[in-house]
């Protein structure tokens, strides 16, 4: 269905889907100060926390985080796992440095911190532990990183530990007196905001020149539309554009005003 509209408008590659390459995506001024702040807090070795609301682009920030890192200076390790204790919090870590974790969660510390030790020792690089969804995780798993920051009696971080989740991580969890102990490690803290509409027309824009788009596809009205529609959630604004693209390929239209974008919104979006 997709290769359809591609024809009808000359694209080379399909824009708004998730599969756009890492180099290619749309970085607003927000997702660029916070990647250079998290670049930051990998190099000192901090401990950050980063929310937005769902579809805000935490996936495409870790995505650009990843790939700014450099692969001989880092060992980036992801976990994304809403059930998550302690013990498969060790578990995940150590299979990802292709270790056979022990049973008990202390051993499982303990091998973790030691591999730590020869990872900054012996082949000088750092641990980048990257945890996402993690507005899903019990105060247990949260504190755990307490204690593994809580090493060599505070005085080096062993660590760079990113924290990744919605915005009621830090609403709903970690401003509350019970998860003060945390709070008070936390070193740098970042919010995604929405775009604006500015930044709204410029992600169209730019991902239409991604798929090799030369004319003019959306008018002025109709990138108002989009962004009333999507409030400026990046998420959104892809599924308006998506669906507006191919009705307008229907409908056999060169250009999409509001009207169009409008009428998707009310026929095709009904579920949000």
């Amino acid at each position: 269905r997709q290769a359809m509209y591609e024809q009808f408008f000359d694209m080379k590659h399909t824009p708004f889907t998730r599969n756009v390459p890492a180099d290619q995506l749309f970085e607003s001024q927000a997702m660029r100060e916070t990647l250079g702040r998290l670049c930051y807090a990998a190099d000192r070795q901090l401990f950050a926390v980063v929310t937005a609301e769902p579809g805000c682009g935490k996936s495409t920030l870790i995505r650009r985080f990843y790939e700014e890192l450099p692969k001989e200076k880092y060992i980036v390790l992801y976990l994304s796992d809403s059930k998550l204790t302690p013990r498969w919090f060790y578990k995940g870590l150590l299979d990802q440095l292709g270790l056979e974790s022990r049973f008990y969660r202390g051993d499982s510390k303990r091998q973790l911190q030691q591999e730590i030790e020869i990872i900054r020792g012996v082949r000088h690089q750092k641990l980048v532990c990257i945890l996402d969804e993690a507005h899903l995780l019990e105060k247990e798993t949260l504190e755990e990183f307490r204690f593994l920051l809580n090493y060599r009696f505070d005085s080096m971080s062993p660590m760079v530990v990113v924290l990744v989740g919605q915005t009621e991580l830090w609403d709903n969890k970690l401003k509350l007196q019970k998860y003060s102990a945390i709070r008070q490690r936390i070193d740098m803290y970042c919010t995604l905001p929405h775009l604006d509409r500015a930044e709204t027309e410029q992600y169209v824009n730019s991902y239409l020149e991604y798929a090799g788009c030369s004319q003019t596809i959306f008018t002025e009205k109709a990138l108002d539309e989009i962004y009333r529609i999507s409030t400026g959630i990046p998420r959104m604004i892809n599924r308006v554009c998506e669906k507006t693209l191919m009705y307008a390929f229907q409908k056999q239209n060169r250009l999409i005003d509001d009207y169009m974008v409008k009428y998707v919104a009310d026929h095709e979006l009904i579920n949000g």
